[in-house]
């Protein structure tokens, strides 16, 4: 992830994080769900802040955009990332500094869960500014982030591969903790939450404009009836949300 207040935690967690592409939530319901939301990326240049392993920027980079830079500054995860790209070369350039890529602006930033990582107000402002400095005017933010509406129940996201468990349940800047687990990968990370209005203001500080709420919701059905059963439950109270913006 890029807050560096909770980069540590993330050093060690590349392969779990990798083996996560696996898992049929991510496969079946968010990647299909993000993808379809950004749209073409022909031509595009993208940063993926906080790539992590490089899942999204490897995705990113397959769909066709032009330039792909993944910045992280959890040192473990960069390693990672880059030997992915040695192993397999796509074109997809990886660095813990920013302005090590700002040749020229970026057209779009993609930040997977990078919001709940700002265990501040004065940390999630600081963020959303970084991501808006590295746009061109117009650029646009997709952020997929922990929803403020998921369910607090420990156990209902357990079929999902993960629970979400917090002493504090939908407090602002209260820690939530996410236990990852499905095949052979476990981990655990602890984030925090924000409210719609929290994100929402931080996003309109760093000059963001036409803040858009979407659902995590695959393209491949329009009613939730139509959807799998062991979808649905995940459907009716998912866990992440989607931010879309411009900035301004």
């Amino acid at each position: 992830m890029a807050a560096s207040s909770s980069e540590s935690q993330f050093d060690d967690l590349g392969a779990a994080y990798e083996s996560a592409d696996e898992w049929p939530f991510r496969e079946e319901i968010e990647f299909p769900s993000v993808l379809h939301a950004l749209g073409n990326l022909t031509r595009c240049s993208v940063l993926d802040y906080g790539c992590g392993s490089g899942l999204y920027a490897r995705l990113l980079k397959s769909r066709g955009a032009a330039r792909v830079v993944g910045y992280d500054q959890a040192t473990g995860m960069l390693r990672h990332a880059r030997k992915l790209e040695e192993e397999r070369p796509q074109g997809i350039e990886y660095t813990s500094e920013l302005s090590a890529s700002l040749r020229d602006p970026f057209d779009l930033v993609v930040g997977v869960y990078v919001l709940p990582y700002a265990t501040t107000r004065t940390a999630l402002e600081a963020m959303c500014k970084e991501m808006a400095s590295v746009l061109r005017p117009g650029g646009r933010l997709m952020t997929p982030c922990l929803n403020p509406d998921y369910d607090p129940s420990v156990g209902y996201y357990r079929p999902y591969g993960f629970c979400l468990v917090a002493d504090e349940p939908h407090v602002d800047g209260a820690p939530v903790r996410l236990d990852l687990f499905h095949s052979s990968a476990e981990a655990s990370v602890t984030a925090c939450y924000w409210s719609r209005a929290s994100m929402e203001r931080a996003l309109e500080a760093a000059g963001f404009t036409s803040v858009k709420w979407k659902a995590v919701w695959p393209p491949s059905f329009s009613r939730i009836e139509e959807a799998p059963p062991w979808m649905e439950a995940y459907l009716r109270k998912p866990h992440a949300i989607l931010l879309d913006c411009q900035l301004g």
